[in-house]
């Protein structure tokens, strides 16, 4: 099948790349000419593991094309995804401009049928406004009265891929869910997706768009709800990752998302969680939970900044590397990162910041000021008061912790993952300290 991607983010380039590699023939397109002419190149602007591979591939066997135009891009796609940004707006909605612009230029360029679907995640009934936009500027040759004389299709089919491992969860994906209006349109979507043989979830568009939210907001709630455990651990002198695994052991509750740290960051849960309480908010329902879900994510690097505090005494002067910067592992994204919370509120009290990270640092050049980064890991912890571990990188769980004593000031080590719990650190001198765990 002939398709188009309008956006070619994290989600637009990897659903484009993957259903290329699946047989289709794809378009990609952005209003980004710098981002366009290095894709057309085999360069992909973000770091996404195997995502280059499958790109250079599917460009050489002629499955790849792109386009700064929607017009010529799509002109030939029976199926066109939008795949553009849905930022925040101040008061947490979701700001559906970039989505309603794409829906105005594809109505304005059509001739032929087209199924139209919505990729980026949006607050339920997107699909109702964006049906509406196509029918609104529709050209005036395809208007008989009140009736279209040409026919077209709109579809929900929310992404659920992970930064890190988004290739890995297209190609092998839980479920793909499809709110569809039309038979046709299933149809098509099932066509699309036949290849992977995956389990399919049809229902309605407002339905589809609802399980992304709600899918992203449970999540966030089970991160939320270990840190919060983790703060009584703290005080009671109990084992956040002993009450996690019993916990975990449930196949009701089961163990993934019980990870205690530093909370949760990127570019869908914090604006998911915002969307679906504002979403919540004009339904009529004051969704209290996820209030507090959000809360407590907000309070977690408040509670790790003030331990670092507590145990440092006076940060003001003193030398402080943070060990990993991106919001997660195997990702370059510092979108709502607790990196930058943390340089900038130990910056406020007059600490030097050094940083290390293997993909995430050009990208935090951009947002920070005052900060020293560095080549690695051990030319990170010269001259250092205390190391943070911000990011669980593979990478890092193997250091050479003797060459890290060496350089450092002062060997102490503030565990923001409990990614080093079983490195018996304490052991080799360090004065160590996780998230929720009684001191050694």
């Amino acid at each position: 099948m002939k398709i188009a991607i309008v956006g070619s983010g994290y989600v637009g380039l990897v659903t484009g790349v993957c259903l290329a590699e699946i047989g289709h023939d794809v378009t990609c397109i952005d209003v980004d000419k710098t981002k366009i002419n290095k894709l057309k190149k085999g360069l992909v602007p973000i770091y996404e593991p195997g995502l280059d591979v499958l790109l250079k591939k599917n460009i050489k066997n002629g499955r790849m094309s792109f386009s700064y135009s929607i017009k010529d891009g799509a002109k030939e796609a029976t199926a066109i995804f939008i795949a553009v940004g849905t930022p925040s707006k101040k008061n947490g909605d979701a700001d559906l401009t970039y989505v309603e612009n794409v829906a105005r230029e594809i109505a304005e360029s059509m001739t032929d049928y087209k199924l139209v679907i919505e990729k980026s995640t949006v607050p339920a009934e997107t699909g109702k406004k964006v049906a509406q936009t196509i029918r609104k500027y529709l050209p005036k040759k395809y208007r008989k009265g009140n009736k279209l004389t040409l026919d077209f299709d709109v579809a929900s089919n929310p992404e659920f891929l992970r930064e890190g491992s988004a290739v890995e969860d297209f190609m092998n994906p839980d479920r793909v869910v499809i709110g569809v209006e039309s038979k046709k349109a299933e149809k098509l979507l099932r066509e699309i997706y036949r290849p992977l043989k995956p389990k399919m979830v049809v229902t309605n568009i407002n339905s589809a768009e609802l399980i992304k939210h709600a899918s992203n907001s449970f999540l966030a709630t089970k991160i939320s709800f270990i840190n919060a455990i983790s703060q009584i651990c703290e005080q009671l002198g109990a084992d956040v990752l002993k009450v996690a695994e019993g916990m975990g052991y449930d196949k009701r509750i089961g163990r993934q998302f019980l990870n205690a740290g530093i909370g949760y960051g990127g570019s869908c849960f914090p604006k998911d969680v915002d969307a679906f309480i504002r979403l919540s908010e004009k339904s009529g329902y004051k969704f209290q939970m996820l209030e507090e879900v959000r809360q407590i994510n907000r309070d977690q690097i408040n509670s790790f900044v003030k331990l670092i505090e507590d145990k440092m005494w006076i940060v003001k002067n003193k030398t402080i590397g943070l060990l990993g910067l991106a919001f997660k592992p195997d990702t370059d994204d510092m979108r709502n990162a607790p990196s930058i919370d943390i340089i900038h509120m130990l910056q406020k009290e007059g600490a030097k910041i050094k940083a290390y990270d293997p993909e995430g640092m050009p990208n935090t050049k951009a947002m920070t000021t005052g900060v020293t980064f560095s080549k690695d890991p051990y030319d990170l912890a010269k001259g250092c008061d205390c190391l943070l571990l911000v990011t669980e990188w593979a990478q890092f769980k193997d250091l050479d912790f003797e060459k890290i004593k060496k350089a450092m000031n002062h060997p102490v080590l503030f565990d923001g993952r409990n990614f080093y719990h079983d490195k018996k650190l304490d052991k080799l001198g360090f004065e160590y300290y996780g998230i929720g765990r009684p001191a050694a």
